[in-house]
């Protein structure tokens, strides 16, 4: 039996405020939610949609209540104290925050992290992008229905998971780095375990690609769904693999370099279709050029030298007043952190920019519109987004 395709030329009006005149009583149109309780939902978001038979007229974006109120969390404990706090502001990809705030207090201190940590402070941030894309794929895929792609992505990423808590001592939140440097330097034999997990690595993402990005089924579901118009790139703030895949190749990496990244050997992966295949294929190339920059760390690392500068006493560290805003290139996009300091030992103000605020709310509120129920959590997906990043 054939869906119902309504008469878009029915649908309601926007009034005043933005909102659309939906006269529920009248049988037409009905309200549904996806999630918070839905596998194809984004972490604890739920999306309230307004369908007219299986075509969404309107779709509102809640984001839940899992983190809350980190900033103003922060603006109430010491500089080190909020490190325990800024990991959980994304949870899959937590040691871009470490760095993030970690580089803000060092510009408004005068400090500079010696070289070698710098370089390990790199390798940390490509672990954990190959990690956050390990779980973007794997739920990209599910939201197709192929659920062993994020099985295989699962196992890869626990190896990687392997190597975070040999390194750090943790699997998921590290507090790794800290203002002035890292805690401390490689174990002996790590970057042969690494290289190990490397190779394995690329042996399943071969098996994702044949089985997912040669996949008949999702190339007709994925090519030509969820388009991104360039001309919304500027105005919705996207940026990342969602802007890359749309032929603009945005990377903080090589626009603004940071740590040691300008001595590395790379260009951003950029794609053209803007459709969610195109996305899922600029990412999982992303992934296979970190892999490729870890290596170039790895081989260029120096094995000597401090790995911390000299900080003073953690416990009452006052710091001149400033502002800065620090950037850096997550697997999302441009993230960023906006610090100002008055002088006390408290931050003054703590804002995190992460892609997410503006890819998973007015990006996807815009781009569901019209779309098939059934299409919605993939779209979803597609942005790659992060709630507590939304709820910070």
């Amino acid at each position: 039996m054939a869906l119902f395709t309504p008469d878009r030329s029915q649908y309601p009006q926007t009034r005043a405020d933005g909102s659309l005149d939906i006269d529920l009583t009248s049988g037409k149109y009905l309200k549904l939610w996806q999630g918070p309780q839905h596998p194809g939902i984004t972490g604890n978001m739920a999306v309230e949609l307004t369908v007219c038979g299986d075509e969404v007229v309107e779709g509102r974006t809640h984001v839940g209540y899992l983190h809350r109120g980190f900033e103003k969390l922060m603006e109430r404990r010491t500089f080190i104290q909020c490190f325990p706090i800024v990991c959980r502001i994304c949870v899959p990809e937590p040691d871009f925050n470490e760095y993030c705030f970690a580089a803000a207090v060092e510009e408004l201190a005068g400090i500079q992290a010696p070289e070698r940590a710098d370089w390990i402070r790199t390798l940390i941030l490509e672990m954990g992008r190959i990690n956050s894309y390990l779980m973007y794929l794997g739920g990209q895929a599910g939201a197709f229905g192929l659920g062993v792609i994020g099985q295989w992505t699962t196992y890869a990423r626990d190896l990687m998971l392997d190597r975070f808590e040999e390194l750090t001592g943790g699997r998921i939140y590290h507090m790794f780095i800290l203002p002035g440097g890292v805690r401390d330097g490689l174990p002996d034999g790590f970057a042969t375990r690494l290289e190990e997990t490397l190779r394995e690595l690329e042996t399943v993402m071969r098996d994702v690609y044949d089985t997912l990005f040669c996949n008949a089924v999702f190339k007709t579901r994925a090519c030509g769904l969820g388009v991104i118009e360039r001309d919304w790139l500027d105005p919705y703030g996207v940026t990342g693999p969602n802007a890359r895949a749309a032929g603009v190749p945005k990377d903080v990496r090589r626009d603004q370099p940071y740590l040691v990244y300008p001595g590395l050997d790379f260009e951003p992966v950029v794609a053209t279709d803007s459709d969610i295949y195109a996305r899922a294929d600029v990412r999982r190339r992303d992934l296979l050029m970190s892999i490729d920059l870890i290596r170039q760390i790895l081989a260029r690392m120096p094995h000597s030298g401090p790995l911390m500068a000299e900080v003073p006493n953690v416990l009452h560290w006052k710091i001149p007043p400033g502002e800065t805003y620090i950037r850096g290139e997550c697997s999302r996009g441009e993230y960023g952190y906006y610090l100002v300091t008055d002088g006390s030992g408290y931050p003054r103000r703590v804002n995190v920019r992460g892609p997410s605020y503006t890819h998973a709310m007015a990006l996807l509120e815009r781009m569901i519109v019209n779309a098939n129920i059934s299409d919605v959590a993939a779209l979803m997906v597609s942005l790659h987004t992060y709630p507590p990043e939304i709820e910070r």
